[in-house]
């Protein structure tokens, strides 16, 4: 691959949503607006919001960067900027790069934005390590995007890129531990949920944990995390039906 050719689509991105305010308050406002709103709400229940909020951090990015990354890439595609891009000397895996460069600085500067509001101004105290949860929302921004670019090689409208999103969230936000721990599924379930990418950022963030484990955690991300980019450089077609 062609590392100029990487740099071009990934400055193309960042110009793209410089002029997409919209786009860059969902991406960064809304993950700390979301983690805001529910230490407001459970202000009133003292240590609810140290139990539950560093877990959302490794949620909330995921679920936006998904959505923002499918949809921008289906919207490319659609106006057929995708197409004459690929007229130029620029493979798929040089796309699909330039692509996760560009959503991987948004994601680091969400991920800092998330972390620091959290540790701060909503008073978050976890007893874990604080870089080690920032790495896990970074890591689920990564995966969004990863997921996203995957997607859009599936779906041919941004509406069908929507419709994609419960299907592939609300399955994840209801086994991954959030809810019910997963030790105490039933086991068809938890077999389910233990090869779930949500849940390895949800038990990345648990306390009292062995080093490796948290290193079996993040490998299984950032194996999801290449894996969605090889399957987007993979289905990515160079001309819209």
């Amino acid at each position: 691959m062609n590392p100029r050719r990487i740099l071009f689509t990934t400055q193309r991105i960042l110009q793209q949503l410089r002029h997409d305010p919209r786009t860059i308050g969902l991406l960064l406002l809304v993950p700390s607006a979301l983690t805001g709103l529910l230490a407001w709400t459970l202000s009133g229940r003292p240590g609810t919001f140290q139990t539950i909020g560093p877990q959302l951090l490794g949620v909330f990015p995921l679920i936006v960067m998904f959505l923002v990354t499918s949809v921008i890439t289906l919207r490319e595609r659609t106006v057929g900027t995708l197409e004459r891009l690929f007229t130029l000397p620029l493979t798929k895996g040089e796309f699909i790069t330039g692509y996760a460069l560009a959503f991987a600085l948004l994601a680091i500067l969400q991920s800092i934005l998330v972390a620091t509001l959290s540790y701060t101004w909503y008073g978050l105290a976890h007893q874990g390590v604080p870089w080690r949860i920032s790495l896990v929302a970074l890591c689920a921004g990564l995966l969004g995007t990863a997921f996203g670019l995957a997607l859009s090689a599936v779906a041919h409208t941004e509406f069908q890129a929507v419709q994609f999103m419960p299907a592939f969230i609300l399955p994840q936000l209801l086994l991954c531990g959030l809810f019910v721990p997963v030790g105490q599924l039933p086991v068809a379930l938890r077999l389910v949920a233990d090869v779930l990418p949500m849940t390895a950022a949800i038990h990345a963030i648990s306390n009292f944990q062995s080093t490796s484990y948290y290193a079996g955690q993040f490998a299984i991300l950032v194996g999801f995390i290449f894996g969605g980019l090889g399957v987007g450089a993979a289905t990515l077609r160079r001309r819209t039906k």
